[in-house]
């Protein structure tokens, strides 16, 4: 009974890091393209929704230059 137990974690082991058994993207490049782009889109819009949540797409007052804060 040790030694199944002992083969199985050892396949879990392996096997979860061998790669994954299903790709995440699709086999036809457009598609695979179309969705690399709204994968790295979605990452790109969660950092400028962190950088909102933090303040810091905000104008820094110490800048030794002025900053016009409004519309051009």
């Amino acid at each position: 009974m040790r030694k199944l137990i002992l083969t199985l974690t050892l396949g879990w082991l392996v096997s979860s890091t061998s790669g994954c058994a299903v790709p995440i993207f699709s086999g036809d490049p457009n598609r695979r393209a179309q969705q690399a782009i709204y994968t790295s889109e979605n990452l790109r819009l969660l950092q400028d929704e962190w950088e909102r949540f933090w303040m810091l797409d905000q104008p820094d007052h110490m800048t030794p230059f002025r900053t016009h804060g409004g519309l051009i």
